[in-house]
């Protein structure tokens, strides 16, 4: 246990000193710190610095062999029929996560905490407009190197972080019950990380969503993979439909308000899917 949580300070202070360093970096070479390619450049050095490199460094460190990729279960590929599932899952989960957020969106605190609903709501539309800053796109060039910066670096570094460092440190492979303890707080900490409060609740769900796949699999590639495609359909969906309101409402919000009757449908298929996944992996 002790050794647990040495483990788990070190990696925190690793990724603070490397963030500490890109930072200082990019502030010091960054000319026009607000104009889109530097927050880009930003979003980059962030992503090798506070999630990419920190993991790898620290599964070398803690592999008996300095094999960083085995200790994350990244040093095989996982079986075709498991990718084409949980691809299959994913897809279908996107209405639900819609339902989710838009339910999630709903939540109003007390008026005593008027203040700090107002600050969550400001930084919701400033991660928005950031967002909507980084997805435009003129050519097919910018949109591929939107794919490899919003879905491919953070499907990655997020994964090998949370899934492949934080959960695996905290969770004890004697007990079934510490390991469900892991994979939810390591859902939790995914979700509150990104600091977008009205997207909390499916933020998590989808994280433990990656947590199971993780355990049941053996494999982080399969999470990697789930998220990524997360990701990659909301870029490239904005990219093909660009900034028109009612084609982004068509977008994001399939599957909640009027059509939440789909949003249900896809929570039970979701549901269905991991099933079949969690049967598929125990037999084999």
């Amino acid at each position: 246990m002790q050794n647990r949580w040495i483990r788990l300070l070190f990696w925190l202070g690793l990724m603070a000193v490397l963030t500490l360093i890109a930072v200082v970096g990019w502030v010091l070479v960054c000319r026009d710190a607000q104009s889109t390619v530097a927050l880009k450049w930003l979003q980059l050095l962030q992503s090798i610095a506070t999630f990419l490199a920190p993991a790898i460094l620290c599964a070398w460190l803690w592999d008996e062999h300095q094999q960083p990729f085995a200790w994350l279960k990244m040093n095989h590929a996982p079986a075709w029929q498991d990718v084409l599932l949980v691809l299959a899952i994913m897809l279908c989960a996107l209405p639900a996560i819609n339902l989710l957020a838009d339910l999630n969106s709903r939540v109003v605190l007390p008026e005593s905490l008027s203040g700090l609903e107002q600050w969550m709501k400001t930084r919701e539309q400033e991660a928005a407009d950031l967002t909507r800053r980084f997805l435009q796109a003129d050519n097919i060039g910018t949109v591929m190197l939107n794919i490899g910066l919003m879905a491919l670096l953070p499907a990655l570094g997020e994964e090998i972080s949370f899934r492949g460092t934080l959960q695996q440190t905290l969770s004890n492979h004697q007990s079934p019950i510490t390991n469900h303890v892991a994979i939810w707080a390591t859902a939790i900490v995914f979700s509150a990380i990104h600091i977008q409060f009205y997207g909390f609740v499916p933020r998590m769900l989808m994280g433990a969503m990656f947590g199971y796949i993780f355990v049941w699999s053996g494999n982080l590639w399969l999470p990697v993979i789930m998220h990524f495609t997360n990701n990659a359909v909301a870029v490239i969906t904005y990219s093909i439909l660009g900034e028109s309101a009612d084609n982004k409402n068509i977008a994001d919000t399939i599957g909640a308000g009027d059509t939440w009757w789909l949003g249900v449908l896809s929570l039970i298929i979701t549901c269905l899917g991991l099933l079949i996944f969690y049967r598929r992996t125990h037999t084999r």
